[in-house]
């Protein structure tokens, strides 16, 4: 079988042959159908590396099929279609099992009205479920989402179906900020033409955001990051989702002060409520992941994906590798 792999050197991804992987008790074998690449995650941290990166770590939400099923599984059968949070590969194996009736295993069972070109987006969509309710903005807030990649888009979305009040979307990118206009932002920011730190102070007469969220990866996370602390008003929460490469982030006493900071799920998880939840926002099309994705390749072109995510990303959103050959 073949799956993605990063030997050593930048941008350097090859398809690599591998042994069938055989499942344990307890596993289960996935064929994979399609992949989701994220930006964020699987560039800074991985295609952008000098070093090797092991293939376990290549993608993280892969939808598929059921192909095989270690001892001790019941709940899933041969056939069934599920997603999971799996490498790009054409075969994967996973646990099968949880913990109890409200834990979410990496592989959950996907519904028959969502299309396996919305399955993909289904971890990202649960995790942006998880992240809008521990952020706790009401129907009268101001929020503010910083950067409109993947993880900006969808709480975007999601805030909008559970009646966030004012959602603000703050880009540097055309792109962006069209799409996050079409899918129902109060109000655009583009930060590549003008100070969105100035323009969210206008906003909110001079009080600042009750909630920001940090959902910026790569370079320009430290500075996007002392932006949101500019733009965050008194007893307001900062949120940080997004990825900033593992860079410092300045803390200055005379900004944090009456001001609370969220690192991404602050003692939450994934459970049953926000798998129904996000599976539900999918099959209804509240969640427009059809309108996210922008590309789709053959897996055996991931690294013309790569590429084009990571040199033209003012053209690209999310893209798609099929497996289907």
């Amino acid at each position: 079988m073949k799956r993605l792999s990063k030997p050593e050197g930048k941008y350097n991804l090859v398809l690599e042959e591998a042994p069938m992987p055989e499942p344990a008790s307890g596993e289960v074998r996935i064929k994979a159908v399609r992949s989701l690449i994220s930006r964020g995650s699987e560039m800074g941290a991985r295609y952008t590396r000098e070093h090797a990166v092991s293939h376990e770590i290549m993608g993280y939400s892969m939808a598929g099929t059921i192909d095989a099923v270690g001892e001790g599984v019941s709940h899933f059968a041969l056939g069934d279609r599920v997603v999971a949070l799996a490498p790009h590969a054409e075969y994967t194996v996973r646990s099968g099992m949880v913990a109890g009736p409200d834990d979410q295993s990496r592989v959950v069972a996907l519904p028959d009205d969502v299309s396996w070109d919305r399955a993909p987006y289904y971890p990202l969509t649960a995790g942006s479920v998880t992240w809008v309710d521990v952020g706790e903005s009401g129907a009268a807030d101001t929020v503010v989402i910083l950067g409109q990649g993947l993880v900006g888009s969808l709480m975007l979305q999601v805030m909008k179906a559970n009646g966030a009040g004012h959602v603000v979307a703050v880009d540097a990118l055309d792109n962006r900020c069209a799409l996050a206009k079409e899918l129902g932002a109060d109000h655009v920011i583009h930060a590549g033409q003008q100070d969105p730190v100035a323009a969210v102070r206008r906003l909110t007469n001079g009080a600042g955001a009750h909630l920001v969220v940090y959902a910026v990866g790569g370079p320009a996370g430290p500075k996007a990051f002392e932006q949101g602390l500019d733009m965050l008003g008194v007893d307001g929460t900062m949120h940080l989702i997004g990825l900033y490469e593992d860079q410092a982030l300045s803390l200055p006493s005379s900004k944090i002060q009456r001001r609370r900071i969220l690192g991404g799920y602050y003692g939450a998880s994934i459970g049953l409520a926000s798998y129904r939840r996000a599976m539900s926002l999918l099959a209804s099309g509240v969640v427009q992941a059809e309108r996210m994705t922008t590309h789709r390749f053959p897996f055996t072109d991931a690294d013309k994906a790569f590429d084009l995510l990571w040199n033209r990303p003012g053209e690209a959103l999310g893209v798609l590798l099929d497996w289907e050959q």
